[in-house]
């Protein structure tokens, strides 16, 4: 039972990040109809964020709330210069314009920067364990699942209580109608962004915490599983995204802990079997969208 507990914890601490990470892309999607699969490399500027403020002797937390203001500047600034003016174009054009941004920014990362993985230098702290009875939590994990519970919280909060927020919302059910009720388009384009940087920002500080490192493919394979986690949930589905990442958190880690030693490098095949499963059963997602463009 106590390595079950144990297991349940690491598979928290997993799916937050992908529930973020899934959240980020949602927020996105479920405004513009855009899956910005460049989300990964916003992961990975937030990272570079953290590299440059530590290699000038910042504080950690100084280093992590730079991490998510270039996050955030990233997001604004792809949004203003590379899908703004593609507004008009249809979702295959779209794709293509986050997959040209994603490359370029890649590019950028490996020549002007570096190809080879940067170390980012972390507290002594994080090496430590907190126990609570019989289990015992590294302060990684559990600085994990805090962080994901206060950003969700705040971000709860902000769609429910600020213009701006329930702009966001009114967007995702019917865009046209809010655009018809005076509201500016890009000031809330802009905001859902902005709140995408900002949690692949957060969800970049908790992957580096645990890899201490950061390189130009950083955020490619988390974002892919994000959009995995988003679709389990239900694209287009805030909730959903929160629920598709803690699903498949949970599932890559039961998986990886209970599985013989032999079937071990086949993990991803049963986790993505397993998601095919889900996907018979809810085809829509666990957490459908109240307007599904599954197409």
């Amino acid at each position: 039972m106590d390595v079950f507990l144990q297991q349940i914890v690491n598979a928290v601490s997993l799916g937050g990040i992908y529930a973020l990470l899934a959240l980020g892309l949602a927020v996105v999607f479920s405004i513009v109809s855009l899956i910005n699969f460049a989300h990964g490399e916003l992961m990975t500027v937030a990272g570079y964020g953290m590299f440059f403020a530590a290699s000038v002797s910042l504080p950690f937390p100084f280093a992590v709330a730079c991490a998510v203001l270039f996050a955030v500047i990233a997001a604004l600034l792809t949004e203003r210069f590379a899908f703004r003016p593609m507004r008009k174009a249809d979702v295959t054009g779209l794709l293509l314009t986050s997959f040209a941004v994603s490359a370029i920014l890649r590019v950028l990362f490996q020549n002007v920067i570096s190809a080879r993985p940067k170390p980012v230098p972390l507290p002594s702290g994080f090496a430590g364990v907190v126990d609570f009875g019989v289990l015992h939590v590294g302060i990684v994990p559990l600085l994990s699942i805090v962080m994901t519970a206060l950003s969700l919280t705040v971000l709860t909060l902000f769609l429910n209580r600020t213009t701006l927020g329930k702009a966001m919302r009114a967007a995702a059910e019917d865009f046209q109608v809010l655009r018809l009720m005076g509201i500016k388009a890009n000031r809330v384009i802009a905001v859902a962004f902005a709140v995408s940087g900002a949690l692949a920002g957060v969800a970049a500080v908790l992957w580096i915490a645990q890899r201490g490192s950061v390189d130009p493919l950083m955020g490619f394979v988390p974002v892919l599983k994000a959009f995995v986690a988003a679709v389990i949930g239900g694209l287009g589905s805030l909730t959903g995204a929160v629920a598709g990442g803690f699903a498949l958190g949970i599932l890559e880690v039961l998986f990886q802990a209970f599985l013989p030693d032999a079937a071990l490098p086949f993990r991803d095949a049963f986790v993505l079997g397993f998601v095919i499963l889900i996907l018979i059963w809810r085809p829509d997602g666990l957490i459908p969208a109240p307007v599904a463009r599954r197409s």
